[in-house]
């Protein structure tokens, strides 16, 4: 029979372990704001820590004293704790190999305008100007392969691919302004539900046309590095391959 520790020390992990995607999922479908996720995340973060160093120490002892049933129990804790520890690990690793930014754009001289969606964004939201002088240099050193895309297609078919790519990315197409080859769309993520803007405008050009984007997180400051890969995803898609 599983002595009150093991059980106590499975029941802990299972709980801390819970702690992530619950509190990321309830912020995504509104269940609580975003810094109350994050603070669940946060907190289950440092639980699962302190759970693995326990459900070490317990793995020894059952080991020691031969038993089985709690040996698995704590096992079973462990591996959940460490599972947890290494996904997280992986979050912060991501997050300090990438620049503290969250604004991305394939032109940094003059990147294409939101219209409509300024309206959409909270009062607490990033500011939408961008800082060229601060973000131009970082961006390119990290991400040197956001630059703007030539196609050899009419402007028209451009628009219309750029349209098709958004929406097969999942984006909200919030306007479109053909005159000004301008499209603006809004992509949730999965995890917390943060609203991420973006704009692609399309301008003619003698080989065709170029495609310029755009992606700017409403909240946070560093974004990981997802309006970059954003963009290279629509990149990619217009290109057919590799932009």
């Amino acid at each position: 029979m599983t002595a009150w520790w093991s059980r106590t020390i499975l029941l802990g992990a299972v709980a801390a372990t819970a702690l992530l995607p619950v509190g990321a999922l309830g912020a995504r479908f509104g269940l609580w704001d975003w810094t109350i996720g994050v603070l669940l995340v946060t907190v289950g973060s440092g639980l699962v820590v302190v759970g693995a160093g326990s459900a070490t120490a317990a793995v020894l002892i059952a080991r020691r004293r031969q038993l089985p049933d709690d040996l698995r129990a704590a096992g079973i804790g462990l591996a959940l704790c460490l599972l947890a520890v290494g996904y997280m690990g992986m979050q912060l690793l991501a997050a300090v190999s990438v620049p503290p930014i969250h604004h991305v754009s394939t032109d940094t001289g003059e990147p294409p305008q939101f219209i409509e969606v300024p309206a959409l964004r909270g009062p607490d939201s990033n500011p939408l100007d961008y800082d060229a002088e601060t973000i131009a240099p970082l961006q390119a050193e990290a991400y040197p392969w956001v630059m703007p895309l030539m196609l050899q297609v009419t402007p028209e078919a451009a628009f219309a691919k750029v349209r098709t790519a958004l929406e097969d990315m999942g984006m909200e197409i919030v306007a479109e302004h053909p005159l000004q080859g301008l499209i603006e769309a809004t992509a949730t993520t999965f995890w917390f539900g943060f609203k991420d803007d973006v704009a692609v405008r399309v301008r003619p050009h003698p080989q065709g046309a170029v495609v310029d984007a755009r992606s700017i997180s409403r909240v946070g400051v560093s974004d990981m590095g997802l309006n970059a890969e954003r963009i290279g995803e629509i990149l990619r898609r217009l290109s057919g391959g590799n932009p």
